[in-house]
């Protein structure tokens, strides 16, 4: 049988290999393809969308409250971050509903009525007080966009912000700002106590106490131990000495690319990263870049010993004298010891004045104060061998510039100060002022009630003077507790200095509306701070509308601070967080020894 061939079917072709996909955008299309392929899957197939909606009247007191977080936040939160798309994600992730698409709206919705509702509170509260404090910080800082901070100090211990202005630095537009803000607050001028404010101590403040006698009108304490800083800096020559030997150790590292890269290398071993050290002339006028130069310099002083001692730096004191100099300071321990006493005296000085920005002191509180400084620098001179006289005599300088006869006054009128005499008697601490200040008390006295009760008001003042207060009612002005936050022994109830004049010493009428108006007073103008945003808004805002509601949201962020007692700085709050943990080489600084190294 003859077989049936057929043709065989012809060769499978090898499978060739998928042609490799080349996205224009390269992997970086990636997400994107995959993101749109689940969007293609989502439309053919929809579901539910993850996570569970809030009820709507939930969802809407929930905004509410973000809303009343950014306008209370505005000084130091941006309005543009509720357009930040991860806070969207978040939002729908929790069940809220998307925020509206301009920034701005969040806050406008709640602004009107949260503006409303704190004007109504502070009129409430300074209608209450019988008169205030105007506090006016800003004055100080010379920036191009300059804004004052005005608020009100009230006698119950609380502070309402009243308004910020862009201003000049001008004494005479100073005093027109002052009293139309001391006359608008209450609607009676007569109604300010008195004013503090960061500047004009001897010109447009002691100007309007000509004007109106029964102001008392302060230099804010913190500032003129700022200006005290640099008084020490100018006229004392270890600082001229220390700060022209650590410019040169710094200009010279800075500019000589082997010692450089040596400093480098310590600093990063040491402290994990590498710096230049900031130069600086030595202080005149007022200037402290050389504060700076100072701390940098004592930050690296490990780094520079062991700089110094490497092979390629003494390479280069072979021909270079500069070099040969600087490792001749660098190397000595007198250098080092000098640089430690300049800086430590300015850190003094400058945590005292900061302390003051937190603490905010009364007025009767800035003779021990200055007292307490007196001590410490005294101690520093004894440390340090230094010229006490010369020490001494600048701060004293400084004291007399400062000073204001309100200082002894409501020293001695405050209880808080009576002192225990070996009869068992609380007496007003006469002892510790001189003659100049005791004539001071009694002048102030006759100027702060009307002409014809100045005779009564004395006699008053003599009485508080023999028979003080009664021991049960001293005892319980001053009772101390400490402080939960911080440890320390603080008065239990500050208003019972002014309430003990207003109930137990009640016959001493005259004098004792001296003593109400004036222990009451701030020695610190600090009170809400604006940020550099914030005077953005004031000064630059297009037209009339946006003003209006910058001076709003100003408003209610500060009221919502000063409510809360809250006069941190928060720049310097963030500093404090990202250091947290941190070795703080200079708060516990010993002098370097160099043959440690």
């Amino acid at each position: 049988m003859i077989g049936d061939y057929s043709s065989p079917p012809p060769p499978t072709p090898p499978a060739l290999p998928a042609p490799r996909q080349v996205l224009s955008g390269g992997r970086g299309d990636l997400g994107a393809l995959a993101r749109f392929e689940d969007s293609v899957k989502r439309l053919k197939s929809p579901v539910a969308s993850p996570g569970a909606t809030l009820p709507r009247q939930q969802a809407e007191a929930a905004l509410s409250l973000l809303a009343d977080w950014f306008i209370e936040s505005s000084n130091s939160v941006s309005l543009a971050a509720a357009d930040h798309p991860k806070l969207g994600a978040f939002l729908r992730q929790v069940g809220l509903p998307d925020l509206p698409s301009r920034a701005g709206r969040i806050a406008q919705a709640r602004l009107d009525a949260r503006f409303a509702e704190a004007r109504n509170d502070v009129a409430a509260r300074v209608r209450d007080a019988s008169f205030f404090q105007l506090a006016a910080d800003g004055w100080r800082d010379q920036q191009q966009h300059q804004v004052v901070s005005l608020a009100a100090n009230l006698p119950n211990g609380t502070s309402v912000f009243h308004r910020a202005v862009p201003v000049l630095a001008s004494s005479d537009y100073a005093q027109e700002v002052l009293v139309e803000a001391a006359s608008s607050i209450s609607g009676d001028i007569r109604h300010c106590a008195g004013i503090v404010a960061d500047r004009f101590g001897s010109t447009a403040l002691r100007d309007l106490e000509a004007k109106h006698p029964w102001m008392v009108n302060l230099s804010c304490q913190a500032r003129d131990l700022t200006r005290l800083a640099k008084d020490m800096a100018r006229e004392l020559p270890l600082f001229h000495s220390a700060s022209a030997n650590c410019a040169k150790v710094a200009a010279y590292f800075n500019a000589t690319p082997t010692a450089r890269a040596l400093l480098h290398k310590h600093q990063v071993q040491e402290h994990g990263h590498a710096m230049l050290l900031r130069v600086a002339a030595p202080p005149s006028n007022g200037r402290t870049e050389a504060f700076a130069m100072l701390e940098d310099v004592l930050t690296s002083v490990r780094p520079l010993q062991l700089a110094v001692l490497e092979e390629p730096y003494k390479l280069l004191c072979i021909d270079d004298a500069a070099a040969r100099e600087v490792v001749g300071m660098v190397q000595n321990r007198a250098f080092w010891t000098e640089v430690e006493a300049a800086h430590s005296l300015v850190k003094l000085i400058t945590d005292t004045a900061k302390e003051m920005d937190t603490e905010r002191p009364l007025v009767g509180q800035c003779i021990p104060l200055w007292e307490d400084l007196r001590g410490k620098v005294r101690g520093w001179c004894h440390k340090f061998s230094a010229d006490e006289g010369v020490a001494m005599s600048v701060l004293e300088t400084r004291f007399r510039k400062s000073y204001h006869p309100a200082w002894s006054a409501a020293f001695i009128l405050d209880p808080l100060y009576l002192i225990k005499d070996a009869a068992g008697r609380y007496l007003p601490p006469f002892k510790y002022l001189t003659p100049e200040q005791e004539r001071d008390v009694d002048a102030l006295v006759r100027r702060l009630v009307p002409p014809e009760e100045a005779h009564l008001a004395v006699m008053e003042l003599m009485k508080w003077r023999s028979e003080g207060l009664d021991p049960l009612y001293a005892q319980a002005v001053q009772v101390r507790q400490p402080d939960p936050a911080t440890g320390k022994m603080r008065i239990a109830n500050k208003q019972s200095s002014r309430l003990v004049w207003e109930t137990c010493l009640s016959e001493l009428k005259s004098l004792g509306q001296v003593a109400v108006r004036l222990i009451f007073l701030h020695a610190t103008a600090k009170s809400f701070h604006c940020t550099p945003a914030m005077a953005r808004w004031l000064t630059t805002a297009p037209g009339r509308s946006s003003v209006s509601r910058a001076q709003r949201l100003v408003f209610v962020a500060a009221n919502s601070k000063l409510e809360r007692k809250d006069f941190s700085n928060d720049d310097d709050r963030d500093i404090e967080l990202l250091t947290e943990g941190d070795d703080d080489m200079l708060t516990d600084h010993q002098t370097p020894d160099p043959a440690s190294v």
